[in-house]
């Protein structure tokens, strides 16, 4: 099992930049593939990004392809979203995610995770 926690998250003003982090508890963080979900009020849980195990594959959703990206750092056991021109709507709450896998994948179905974390809030004003 491995433990997610995100932070990085705040209020921010319409164009401004924020790196989300999400550090895992396991050494073996090589052996997941992680991405990013978030969560608007009122709304289901949407992808925003996925990465392979070993980062050489991602994968994004149409709405932020260009202004995010996500990063791993193995030897940290952490995993980054750099979001830059962020807009109102990129308002939601963060989650980061783990899938257990022996195969070089960047996955966007929710149902293909195995662990998250709590969420971080980002808050874009405009």
């Amino acid at each position: 099992q491995v433990q997610l926690v995100e932070s990085g998250g705040g209020l921010v003003q319409a164009g401004a930049s924020l790196r989300l982090s999400c550090a895992a508890s396991r050494r073996t963080f090589s052996t997941y593939a992680m991405g990013w979900f978030r969560q608007a009020p009122g709304k289901e849980r949407e992808f925003v990004a996925a990465i392979s195990r070993t980062g050489d594959r991602t994968s994004y959703t149409d709405s932020v392809k260009g202004r995010f990206t996500i990063s791993r750092d193995n030897s940290k056991n952490t995993l980054y979203l750099q979001m830059n021109g962020l807009k109102p709507e990129d308002t939601a709450v963060y989650y980061c995610a783990a899938r257990n896998t022996a195969y070089s994948g960047a996955y966007s179905a929710s149902a293909q995770y195995d662990y998250w974390g709590q969420g971080t809030q980002v808050t874009v004003s405009s």
